[in-house]
């Protein structure tokens, strides 16, 4: 008989982890932490963990910032705006030097432990602590019931993969449900021995490893009593609290086989975005079901005159005059040129419009306007919001690129990514 779980609305408060510095994710982080990343050429990556909750009827939240915190705490607090009559909350918690801590937050689980007091003062019987930089949609309460059944302490979402990838994770062994065994990043060499029965379906896929997914489900008590007493110097849930639980606590694995990805790097994030023009996508924008929430901007529809398009998504409020646009995403605001060629790149768009007056006034001074000019060339690329780009400017990334460190780009594992707000004159070329 299936166990009844409670109103998991009432029963569970989340905490979605804004991330460190978000270094490996730079340039696009030397401005803005990770969550608020732009993605999908409307959302920020921290919609992605507020709409899944949303979409699970998991109501309470606190997002916890630090690192270039601003437009974050800006985009969270005007989006996510509930009925003075709900208990319903999106709250941020920044990281804070007070009397008792006069550090910032060290780590994953070091900043739980400092927003704890926070805590006290709501009811609920569970905690689910969330990534605010992955992308994944996925029912919550699904995996709260698996919790209850299973009767567990602690429950980690693990998904499958191939031995490539197993290095890159923490890796666990389940037997009938529970982690036994968990690893940290383990060596190439050593994986034979931390295969699991992770099924048919995905043993087919060659997918016999489970990896954490860094989303958990903590009941109450347990979460104050180790983060407080039982390991009170640990900073980190996947290196130290969760190896100290194992041995100690009933910790459950509840496996997921959808769509999940870590946006870790600039390949990953470049890969994540481009993914979404397929026909298909793993991650689906249009289902109604599990819908992604953002800012509502109330912009104008696109408009799109003698332009090739394929494969692509055109967000709201662009001018696009393009000969072509292919395989790529293009973010709100976004203004391309005549006989602009955008191939396989993704352009975040703009934050503001500029006139007609204030782009014939820029023209004739010879200034560059917002957005893209005349007779570009963009292939393989990631262009930030607010850049400038002249007219005949060429941008072909590849593994032709090394990877460089420029004032106004940077080149990562052959993607090019134009830094926000970047000026490039009429004629600059990357790549060429």
């Amino acid at each position: 008989m299936t166990t009844k779980i409670p109103n998991i609305s009432k029963s569970t408060i989340a905490v979605i982890l804004g991330g460190g510095a978000g270094t490996r994710l730079a340039p696009l982080t030397s401005e803005r932490s990770k969550p608020a990343v732009p993605i999908g050429g409307k959302y920020r990556l921290v919609d992605i963990p507020i709409s899944n909750c949303m979409n699970s009827d998991v109501l309470r939240m606190f997002v916890l910032t630090q690192f270039n915190s601003a437009s974050l705490n800006k985009h969270v607090t005007s989006t996510y705006q509930f009925s003075p009559f709900s208990k319903a909350f999106v709250d941020i918690l920044a990281a804070e030097q007070t009397p008792k801590n006069k550090t910032w937050f060290q780590g994953t689980a070091d900043a739980v432990r400092q927003i704890l007091h926070h805590l006290e003062g709501h009811s609920f019987e569970y905690i689910l602590i969330l990534s605010g930089d992955q992308l994944y949609q996925m029912d919550f309460r699904k995996m709260l019931q698996n919790h209850i059944e299973r009767n567990a302490d602690i429950s980690i979402a693990t998904v499958p993969v191939v031995e490539r990838d197993a290095p890159e994770f923490g890796i666990m062994k389940v037997q009938n449900g529970f982690i036994t065994s968990f690893i940290e990043k383990p060596r190439k060499e050593i994986l034979k021995d931390w295969v699991s029965d992770t099924g048919e379906a995905m043993q087919a896929q060659g997918k016999h490893y489970l990896a954490s997914m860094g989303i958990y489900i903590f009941n109450r008590e347990l979460l104050f009593r180790l983060l407080q007493s039982e390991a009170p110097e640990a900073i980190d849930f996947g290196k130290e609290i969760i190896p100290y639980s194992v041995p100690r606590y009933k910790v459950a694995s509840y496996q997921y086989e959808g769509y999940w990805t870590d946006i870790g790097n600039i390949r990953s994030f470049y890969e994540a975005n481009l993914a979404l023009v397929e026909e298909i996508p793993a991650f689906n924008l249009f289902d109604a079901d599990n819908a992604i929430y953002t800012r509502p901007r109330l912009l104008p529809p696109s408009k799109i005159k003698g332009t090739y398009l394929e494969k692509s998504m055109i967000a709201d409020g662009c001018i696009v005059q393009a000969a072509k646009v292919i395989g790529s995403v293009i973010g709100i605001r976004t203004r391309l040129g005549v006989d602009t060629e955008i191939i396989n790149s993704y352009i975040m768009g703009a934050d503001f419009y500029e006139t007609l007056n204030e782009i014939r006034a820029l023209e004739i001074e010879g200034k560059v306007a917002l957005g893209i000019g005349k007779r570009c060339k963009i292939y393989y690329a990631i262009i930030d919001k607010n850049c400038r780009i002249g007219d005949d400017v060429i941008i072909k990334g590849g593994s032709h690129l090394p990877d460089t460190e420029h004032e106004l780009y940077a080149v990562k594992e052959g993607i090019v990514v134009v830094k926000k707000g970047a000026i490039l004159p009429n004629g600059f070329q990357i790549g060429v």
